[in-house]
């Protein structure tokens, strides 16, 4: 079934006889638009696509399955005219992309409206073979770019420099964004689970917290990977890598379609707090990657969601201490029927340089 069918299905349940779509990652995921300015209707018979004139010829070479009108005039009102024309009269929207302002000048044009949450998103969390065979792509094209950045990993050099270079292989490795600014953090700085990268100078000793991206087709990939320089106190280090190790291995094998996603993330969770380092683990233990690099399903012991077939996550337990560093490690997983099938293949090891 395509994906428009699958959304009417939705509508249907919703008691919406229009749907109108503003969030240009699931006006991409309907209609294959990768421009900046667009979105779509979706009725129980018709399928538009709007845009304006900038994307006039890009849109009728990627858009498919859509009527492609383009927009001369105001949005609330061309919008009140289409719905009207296809003899519309309850439209939802994206409860988290519609503002305000623009909420009260549909209001103003007379149109019923409906709030919906996750209705497309919802469509998104269960990857097709397609979309799994970018996702892969986009990995293997960020492990190549992490692998020329070897030689460059060193004490001497800075954070700034590292993540500079590991931007430009992801670039000639052909990735055409990024999904996120590279991650490099070094020593005390490596214990800040979403650190930016500085000035600072690697030193021996250091703990180095990788955590980057690739994408192809407009899918991306995510992954988290941690080495030492060799000078500091490398028993402690191994000790603090191993645990993060273990948990990350323990979420990955109690992977499986039809659990709760917060099964996985005590998986990993429960072995660092028996290690004492529970309190040092404050983030959730992976995230749905696709389109965008954070969406459903989210893995963590807040979360609601079911976890199932063909679903693509992460898994990235970490360990932070305040003024010694922090371990992450992360892979990419895809749920078969039988377990994870791990996507990423860069070696974990814990690894001297």
């Amino acid at each position: 079934m395509d994906r428009k069918a699958l959304l009417r299905k939705k509508l249907q349940k919703q008691k919406v006889d229009g749907f109108l779509i503003t969030d240009l990652l699931n006006v991409k995921y309907l209609t294959g638009f990768t421009g900046s300015a667009g979105y779509a209707l979706v009725t129980s018979k018709d399928a538009v696509f709007v845009t304006d004139f900038r994307y006039q010829e890009q849109s009728r070479q990627e858009v498919k399955g859509f009527k492609i009108k383009i927009e001369r005039g105001d949005r609330a009102r061309e919008i009140k005219d289409l719905i009207d024309e296809l003899g519309r009269k309850k439209l939802g929207f994206e409860d988290h992309q519609v503002t305000y302002g623009f909420y009260k000048k549909l209001l103003k044009k007379k149109i019923r409206l409906k709030p919906l949450t996750d209705t497309v998103e919802s469509l998104r969390i269960i990857k097709s073979p397609e979309e799994i065979a970018c996702i892969r792509k986009a990995v293997r094209k960020a492990e190549r770019a992490f692998r020329r950045l070897q030689p460059f990993i060193k004490a001497g050099t800075t954070e700034r420099k590292l993540a500079l270079k590991l931007e430009e292989f992801l670039k000639e490795e052909g990735c055409k964004t990024l999904p996120f600014g590279v991650i490099v953090a070094s020593g005390s700085q490596s214990a800040l689970p979403h650190a930016m990268p500085t000035d600072k100078v690697i030193k021996k000793g250091d703990f180095i917290v990788f955590d980057w991206g690739g994408e192809y087709n407009g899918y991306y990939s995510d992954m988290t990977r941690t080495v030492v320089v060799k000078g500091g106190n490398i028993p402690r280090q191994k000790e603090i890598y191993s645990i993060v190790l273990e948990a990350q291995q323990r979420a990955i094998e109690s992977v499986k379609a039809d659990i709760k996603a917060k099964v996985v993330d005590a998986a990993a969770r429960n072995h660092i707090k028996q290690k004492g380092y529970g309190e040092n683990f404050g983030h959730g233990t992976g995230h749905g990657v696709g389109l965008a690099v954070h969406e459903k399903p989210y893995v963590s012991w807040r979360s609601k969601d079911d976890i199932k077939e063909n679903m693509v996550f992460t898994i990235e337990p970490g360990i932070y201490l305040p003024g010694f560093g922090g371990v992450r490690i992360e892979d990419m997983v895809v749920v078969r029927k039988d377990g994870a099938e791990v996507l990423t293949s860069l070696p974990k090891k814990f690894k001297v340089i």
